[in-house]
């Protein structure tokens, strides 16, 4: 039988109650890490539309893995719990609520979008950013390598911030290893030139990733489910490729993951990229289909029937649009 949009969703113990979800959204409206009125409004307003999931933006698991200075951060309980209003809110519509665990790497300490520069000085709440390599995003400021030591200590970060958001009531945890960001960095050859167990080979450069997920599944209920988000491919010849993104996808489901969330691009500033209707489908589709594993699509997915076909032709299991 054909599944459509508007069918449920079952993963682990957790029904959605559609395969409409909502992507994540960064806003730029944090104070210090922590949410206010803007988020309230913002989340609430898509509750009221019944989707099967809404996903909140990237989160950073300390405060230095936020995207910029107005970006959310989850390292204290009360950061996490200014959630739970929002949460019960789309628990009384039938809404579930996920969030993005994320570290943006190298790509981290600016701005917001609207402000004047890119980049956040101290005085304005900036800090160092760190990655795999010391291997600066474009024109931003060169970012720290990660000591072993660091690295395993932001693998403990990840586990908490999941253990804190499941606390406050969170249905689904993603982990955000996409769109250049950390773990992104890590995983890219293009990015990673490290020496140690952390870089070279394939199985070196998803290291951090896999403990990563093991840390997080460890630390949250075997009812709740987890998502990884990853970037497909990097778009150019010799970076990362679809065909690594489906062993990836295998290792992870050994892992417990439930759900790979497909997305692409994001760690070359200037890659080829050439957005059109359901242009990361395909990826979606082949990670479903070769590693066998639940997906979403996501990316210019405009219209209701476009969704409905992606969804009853099997090229994934539920859509992400925003």
């Amino acid at each position: 039988m054909m599944p459509n949009l508007f069918d449920p969703l079952t993963l682990r113990s957790t029904t959605f109650q559609n395969r409409v979800w909502v992507s994540p959204m960064c806003q730029y409206s944090a104070t210090d890490g922590l949410i206010g009125q803007w988020h309230h409004a913002h989340l609430m307003s898509f509750a009221t539309g019944a989707p099967g999931l809404i996903m909140v933006e990237a989160s950073g698991v300390v405060p230095e893995g936020r995207i910029s200075i107005g970006c959310p951060s989850l390292e204290t309980d009360e950061k996490v719990n200014a959630f739970i209003p929002i949460i019960n809110f789309a628990h009384s519509q039938n809404v579930k609520m996920g969030i993005q665990l994320a570290h943006a790497g190298r790509k981290a300490s600016t701005m917001r979008p609207w402000d004047d520069h890119l980049i956040a000085s101290k005085e304005e709440g900036g800090w160092q950013t760190v990655s795999a390599s010391d291997i600066p995003y474009n024109n931003m400021p060169t970012p720290h390598a990660l000591t072993i030591d660091e690295i395993k200590e932001l693998t403990i970060q990840f586990g908490q911030a999941a253990k804190r958001a499941e606390n406050a009531g969170f249905d689904v945890i993603e982990i955000h290893a996409a769109h250049g960001y950390l773990l992104h960095q890590f995983y890219s050859p293009l990015t990673n030139h490290r020496t140690d167990q952390y870089g070279g080979s394939f199985e070196n450069r998803i290291r951090f990733l896999l403990e990563v997920t093991t840390e997080v599944r460890k630390q949250i209920k075997d009812s709740t489910p987890l998502f990884v988000r990853i970037s497909a491919t990097d778009w150019v010849p010799d970076g990362w490729q679809l065909e690594d993104s489906i062993n990836l996808s295998k290792q992870l489901k050994q892992l417990g993951v439930d759900l790979i969330d497909v997305s692409s691009g994001g760690n070359v500033h200037n890659a080829p990229i050439k957005p059109a209707p359901n242009f990361q489908v395909p990826f979606a589709e082949a990670i479903k289909k070769e590693a066998n594993i639940p997906t979403t699509a996501v990316g210019l997915i405009t219209q209701a029937h476009q969704a409905n076909q992606i969804i009853s032709s099997h090229q994934a299991d539920a859509v992400f649009l925003a």
